[in-house]
């Protein structure tokens, strides 16, 4: 018997190039063509907003609703909210008892924008905490989009996370989804950072990505017989799907120079690859859910198993 594969796009809403500059042109100009694709495709995402992109720009927010996608949150300004997988300079994670009120304030602003109850997460950067999802589960939300498999590697399916230790199986009602990573290869970064598949569509192609996302199924047959659900979720941003610029970026008093993965390929290449890769999913006959949805169905296979 074929298991189920379950694909989640999650779209993080936020500024220019992982928000290392303070532009929306991907909010503005990608967004469309990046709900274009979808419609086309007829399938379904999760946006998460940084609750001051969201403030700025509702109408998009409510256009990504009315369009039939989800509407999650993604802190209130890019910050990291809980703990660090690396150093990044002059970026620090929240104290502990900063975190339930920004997640709160940030959760108030999406919720009054779209008038609905926000009920998926995701940390900026994959940086999540015990805090968060201590915070997440007060605020009755049902979904934290954010353990980086390719970091901690011990949780290969969507879980019930531990009040003491959200990287552990616990009690809370809240559903921890798992980024997925090529768990079957060996890796180079002192991080395990290769094993993830960002960007790797864009900065070389889908037929790259490929072999990567078939070593993880091979990884999950091996090693789990449960024939539950496999579940590939996968986060993009709209500044992906329109180009970026190349070199020094001057704003303020200073500037940013982005690697040049952050920003190769981006624009039509990367819409162009993006479709393959759904293309080649739906060959799969894989499902595509939002966050929110496959959290729900979760709950349902956890409760029996």
């Amino acid at each position: 018997m074929m298991r189920e594969i379950q694909v989640v796009f999650g779209i993080d809403m936020e500024t220019d190039i992982g928000s290392w500059t303070p532009f929306y042109e991907g909010v503005t100009k990608g967004t469309p063509l990046m709900l274009d694709l979808f419609a086309k495709k007829s399938i379904q995402v999760t946006g998460f907003w940084v609750a001051e992109t969201a403030r700025r720009f509702p109408e998009i927010v409510r256009e990504m609703k009315s369009a039939g996608h989800e509407i999650g949150a993604h802190s209130l300004y890019h910050e990291t909210i809980g703990d660090s997988l690396f150093d990044i300079p002059g970026i620090y994670p929240l104290l502990p008892e900063e975190v339930y009120p920004r997640i709160e304030k940030a959760t108030n602003i999406v919720e009054d924008i779209t008038g609905e109850k926000v009920v998926s997460w995701r940390c900026p950067r994959l940086f999540g905490g015990t805090e968060v999802t201590n915070s997440l589960e007060t605020l009755g939300y049902e979904c934290d989009a954010t353990y980086p498999m390719y970091y901690y590697g011990n949780q290969l399916f969507p879980y019930h996370p531990s009040k003491d230790s959200w990287l552990n199986e616990g009690s809370l009602n809240l559903i921890e989804i798992i980024q997925f990573a090529d768990m079957g290869m060996e890796s180079e970064d002192p991080y395990g950072r290769d094993k993830d598949p960002w960007p790797l569509y864009r900065t070389r192609s889908t037929a790259e990505l490929i072999p990567h996302i078939e070593s993880f199924i091979r990884y999950i047959e091996t090693n789990d017989k449960s024939q539950k659900p496999l579940v590939l979720c996968f986060y993009l941003h709209p500044w992906e799907f329109w180009e970026m610029p190349e070199g020094l970026i001057h704003f303020g008093e200073g500037g940013v120079f982005p690697d040049p993965f952050l920003v190769k390929g981006c624009g039509e290449y990367c819409l162009n690859q993006i479709e393959i890769l759904i293309d080649w999913l739906l060959s799969k006959e894989a499902v595509f859910l939002t966050a929110g949805t496959c959290a729900r169905k979760w709950k349902d296979i956890l409760s029996v198993s």
